[in-house]
């Protein structure tokens, strides 16, 4: 027969059943904790290594491209279309001066709603600087054309270009539009500074001889090109590589020797003058001059 558990046998079953749970669940506790304590040191140290120091910039061609893509392309559509607009109402070749003046004014006030949503990190402060005056540039073009949709069409065509190009707030968005378009040339000539530490930006303050502004790179041309059309306050519808190209072909050619211009301000002076630079220049002479040159993959320098 046999013999049945005593109430101590019980007891000792039950503690012993109770101390297993405790084990268990401190075992599983105890695992718990260490994997998120690894987990946060992990994060931690993942933190630490993205983290960029104070005065630490970064012109990624990844962020060139961006900037592209989502601010400046969107700024030169609006920049293209005041053109064709002041060519259209000096040309007389719209009756109603109104309506242009008031589409261009929103195109102004949606580019600059677009780009009140886009931001470029802190550690590219040329791009973010770009990018607040671009929209500087877009917000007082948009008011300033607004205040003349409801008198445009009572003025000749002429006389209203005339008077939107004397505008001082239309100025000081003429300013801000190539302020921006220095600046991201800057942030180009600091990408290509990662590839060769040597290529600096180009002093303005003194003058440019041709023989020096001949062994500049591309970038470097730009850059100084850039200088120039804000310097001179030249809103015009070319771009610096543009430029660059009319003032390497007036060299190539042999035409700056004749006019006895030996400074490239001079040369570009020139050129704007006589309207002589025209949007595409650039890349009617990429494969002749250019194609040795180290460029980021953007479109206005490929397409």
């Amino acid at each position: 027969m046999e013999k049945s558990l005593s109430r101590s046998d019980y007891l000792f079953a039950v503690m012993f059943i109770f101390m297993l749970v405790l084990a268990l669940g401190a075992f599983f506790s105890g695992l718990k904790v260490g994997q998120e304590r690894s987990a946060a040191k992990y994060e931690e140290q993942n933190a630490r290594r993205s983290e960029s120091p104070k005065g630490y910039t970064s012109y990624d061609q990844q962020y060139l491209v961006s900037f592209y893509h989502t601010i400046y392309q969107p700024y030169r559509e609006f920049h293209k279309k005041w053109f064709e607009t002041m060519d259209g109402i000096s040309a007389n070749r719209s009756a109603d001066a109104s309506l242009l003046t008031k589409d261009l004014a929103k195109l102004a006030e949606d580019t600059y709603a677009t780009l009140s949503d886009k931001a470029m990190p802190d550690s590219s402060p040329l791009l973010q600087d770009s990018l607040q005056d671009y929209r500087k540039s877009l917000k007082l073009f948009g008011e300033a054309l607004r205040s003349y949709t409801p008198k445009a069409n009572a003025r000749p065509g002429a006389e209203l270009t005339a008077q939107l190009e004397n505008d001082s707030y239309i100025a000081q968005a003429k300013n801000f539009s190539l302020k921006a378009e220095k600046e991201f040339y800057d942030a180009i000539l600091k990408w290509n500074e990662t590839v060769n530490p040597q290529l600096k930006p180009v002093e303005f303050g003194n003058s440019l001889a041709l023989a020096d502004w001949s062994q500049l790179s591309l970038n470097r041309k730009n850059d100084y090109a850039a200088q120039m059309l804000l310097a001179g306050k030249q809103f015009k519808a070319f771009t610096p590589q543009d430029l660059t190209s009319r003032i390497d072909e007036m060299i190539a050619s042999g035409q700056s020797k004749k006019m006895n211009l030996g400074d490239a301000r001079q040369v570009a002076d020139v050129l704007m003058a006589t309207d002589a630079v025209r949007p595409g220049d650039f890349l009617r002479y990429k494969d002749r001059w250019y194609a040795k040159e180290t460029l980021p993959q953007l479109p206005f320098f490929t397409n």
